[in-house]
């Protein structure tokens, strides 16, 4: 059959195949919803960053600089609610570390509590730096951390900045206070020359008056050696006293010591009378409670006592009553064993006389020929066996007389019992009786004894609070005691404090004299220097005239110097502009080759890519690659037939993606029309590649296209840079067609270079002829193998 009819079959049996034409059908949104879903997520996500929400922590407590209030941490959080680049939250640092740990926010800032005082030591010798903390939930979302951390850069960029411009502003207002200083020292160094001109003149004048003071060192040093002698003699005398205040302080220390320890005795005594005070009201109260509780003893005693006699005196009668109880007891016992032989014999005695009547019934039957006779002595028997044995309704007087006789020996039991309890009884009871006879006589005597408890305990009460009244007594001779005795230490105290002021003060004056003596000593020697001294200063007085004048021609000229700094100072010119150099030295220009405006138009040729391969992927789940519709002619167009339909599916997918992404998501493309083309060629190139594998290989060849897809996806170059993936990975780069249309893609969208677009279409179409020949060749092999002997019978069937 010939190609177009085979591809003419091969279409009208797609057409009536439902199911397939819907499948088709399907597969054409394949990569529409691959690629298109993918890239509109991720289209611009940079342009809803104000939907991201971050905490923003501001602790700072703000700083002085240079007499000016700084806030910084609010000026931060000023300017981040007018540029909104995230979705603030201004929050507490617990609400801020909770909403990270529960996933609402993605990232937090935090302005530390030093932030505007670190920023305030900028002048300082050690300056410290300014820091912000961020603190991103990586695990929540690790591109929104590299987001939130690129935008902190900029934040601290921008502080940085700022801080810089108000150094550079203070350090030029330095500047001008310096010129203003240089004036100033100016006037001050001609005011200096001026000095030193009279001090030329004082010069002159203190010579001549050198010369006065040392004739008069001489007269000073006879007078020096006068007061020596005089100072030695003082010392040794106050020496003494101090000796002497010494050995009387020590005694007034040991009586200070005595008059606090008879102190402290005496207030142990107090002490002591206090406890036993308290202790002899507590025995007081208790003794009272005491008394009346023995008295209440003793009433209850002889109440109880009454009642144990009443006891006593009925006791006899209990156990008589208790004596006739056990005898009837006995007699009952007796009786009823009696009755419960009786019952027997009658028992036995009924079954006997029941016996004899059945035997005689039943000889009056066997005897009698009447049938009716008959009849009625059966029935007569039958009513005293019935009343005999009785039924299930009704016992007999069989039954009747055995319960009878077992109710007999059970009563006989029972009585038997109750006398062998009634004589215990009995005899518990004598046994109580004397018992009772005791306890009356011990409780009487138990009273009497209550009763001289009373007598008792009245008179310890009595005892007791006439000893109270001696203790407080007591107490008041021990308080007046303690009294005179804080009195006399006191004054042994202020006493013993005097003596030791007069004899630190002694001592004092002893060391003092002997100061005196070594100063007045080391003043003979000084006088001797002085001497000696005067004779220099007068001849350096001659110098110092010389010196003073070449120092007025030096102030001079730096006068003259110090103004010509102050003018040069006051000629630097600063501004807003000078302060905004100063914080931001170098601007950045960019100059992109070739702009991608967004995250979708950089994927675009990556997601492209992987659109179409899975499309074409899918069309071979839906659509048979092997099967023809009608008998092929040979290999070649068995290929064609499958390879046309595949083509055709290939380009309205390429077609209908392309107009989602253009007209979709306003894809902007270098060339709509080599946008065009080059997606259709690459929707070929896959078509071909997944024809290839599954063709001959079926499943396992769907298995090596996926395993084709991933080696394509991650050595493609589609996101990260070639050079940043590893090694092996980059091996595969130049021979898989994925990376072909990923440049491809690049050069028709972003960069305009068509010829390098044309050059990897090229390379495309190289691996599309090399997957196409190797299809042919599968199929040629294929035909040859199941029609082959088909042609061979016809030919020699027509020979024949």
């Amino acid at each position: 059959m010939r190609v177009r009819e085979l591809l003419k079959k091969e279409i009208q049996m797609i057409l009536r195949n439902r199911i397939v034409l819907i499948s088709l059908i399907a597969v054409l949104f394949i990569p529409v919803i691959y690629c298109g879903m993918f890239l509109w997520a991720f289209w611009d996500p940079y342009a809803h960053l104000d939907e991201l929400p971050v905490a923003v922590v501001n602790n700072d407590k703000g700083a002085v600089f240079e007499g000016e209030r700084l806030k910084i941490g609010d000026e931060l959080v000023k300017n981040l609610k007018e540029k909104k680049a995230f979705d603030w939250h201004f929050v507490s640092e617990e609400d801020a570390e909770k909403g990270l740990k529960k996933q609402k926010y993605y990232m937090a800032v935090f302005i530390p509590e030093d932030f505007s005082e670190n920023a305030a030591s900028v002048l300082d010798e050690k300056p410290k730096h300014m820091k912000i903390i961020y603190k991103p939930n990586e695990s929540y979302n690790f591109l929104s951390a590299q987001i939130g951390d690129r935008a902190v850069e900029q934040l601290k960029e921008e502080i940085s900045s700022a801080v810089t411009e108000t150094y550079a502003e203070t350090v030029f207002e330095k500047i001008s206070e310096t010129a203003d200083g240089l004036e100033q020292a100016s006037a001050g160094a001609k005011q200096l020359k001026d000095g030193i001109a009279e001090a030329k003149e004082g010069a002159a004048a203190l010579g001549e008056g050198l010369n006065a003071a040392k004739e008069g060192s001489g007269q000073l040093k006879e007078g020096a050696r006068s007061a020596k002698e005089g100072a030695r003699a003082l010392k040794d005398n106050l020496k003494l006293l101090a000796e002497k205040s010494l050995a009387f302080e020590n005694g007034l220390q040991s009586a200070s010591g005595g008059a606090n320890a008879l102190n402290a005795g005496i207030r142990k005594l107090d002490d002591g009378f206090a406890k036993m005070q308290e202790g002899n009201a507590q025995l007081l109260a208790g003794a009272k409670q005491a008394e009346n509780g023995a008295g209440q003893l003793a009433e209850n005693l002889r109440q109880s006592l009454a009642g144990m006699k009443q006891m006593q005196e009925g006791m006899p009668q209990l156990v008589k009553g208790t004596e006739g109880l056990q005898k009837g007891a006995e007699s009952l016992s007796d009786s009823l064993g009696q009755w419960a032989a009786g019952a027997g014999q009658v028992s036995g005695q009924v079954d006997q006389g029941f016996g004899q009547i059945l035997g005689q019934l039943e000889a009056l039957i066997s005897q009698t020929d009447d049938p009716k006779e008959k009849a009625t002595l059966e029935a007569i028997k039958g009513q005293f066996e019935l009343f005999y044995n009785g039924n299930a309704e009704q016992p007999g007087i069989k039954e009747a007389m055995a319960r009878l006789t077992a109710s007999a020996g059970k009563i006989k039991a029972g009585s038997d019992e109750l006398a062998q309890r009634t004589s215990q009884l009995y005899e518990k009871q004598k046994a109580l009786s004397v018992g009772i006879t005791k306890l009356a006589d011990g409780q009487e005597k138990l009273a009497a004894g209550a009763e001289s408890l009373a007598s008792g305990q009245a008179k310890i009460v009595n005892g007791l609070a006439a000893f109270g009244e001696k203790l407080q007594e007591g107490k008041a001779g021990v308080d007046r005691l303690l009294a005179g005795s804080d009195q006399l230490s006191d004054g042994v105290e202020q006493l013993y404090g005097g003596s030791r002021q007069f004899a630190d003060g002694t001592g004092k004056l002893a060391a003092g004299a002997g100061e005196l003596s070594g100063g007045i000593d080391r003043l003979a020697s000084g006088t001797d220097e002085l001497s000696g001294a005067m004779d220099q200063l007068a001849d350096g007085s001659g110098q110092l005239t010389g010196g003073m004048e070449k120092l007025a021609d030096g102030s001079g000229e730096l006068a003259g110097k110090l103004k010509e700094g102050a003018e040069k100072a006051k000629e630097a010119k600063t501004g807003k502009d000078t302060y905004e150099m100063f914080a931001d030295p170098v601007k950045k220009d960019d100059d992109v080759l070739h702009h991608v405006p967004n995250y979708g138009t950089g994927f675009a040729p990556y997601f492209l890519s992987l659109g179409l391969y899975v499309g074409a992927l899918i069309l071979s789940i839906v659509f048979s690659l092997r099967e023809p519709a009608g008998e092929p002619k040979s290999g070649f167009s068995w290929f064609i037939e499958k390879f046309s339909v595949l083509a055709a599916i290939a380009v309205l997918q390429s077609l209908l993606l392309d107009a989602v992404m253009l007209w979709g998501l306003d894809l902007q493309v270098q060339s709509v029309p080599n946008f065009i083309l080059f997606t259709v060629i690459t929707s070929i190139t896959f078509v071909s590649l997944v024809q290839f594998l599954v063709t001959p290989l079926a499943n396992v060849g769907r298995f090596l296209a996926v395993l084709l897809l991933i080696c394509q996806l991650t050595s493609s170059a589609g996101t990260f840079p070639l050079e940043l993936i590893p090694e092996a990975l980059q091996r595969l780069n130049p021979w898989l067609p994925m990376t072909y249309s990923v440049f491809g893609f690049k050069a028709a969208i972003s960069s305009g270079d068509f010829s390098f677009m044309w050059q990897n279409a090229g390379i495309l179409g190289l691996f599309t002829a090399a997957f196409a020949g190797g299809t042919i060749l599968f199929f040629h092999r294929e035909h040859k193998r199941k029609y082959g002997h088909m042609r061979s019978d016809a030919m020699e069937a027509s020979r024949a």
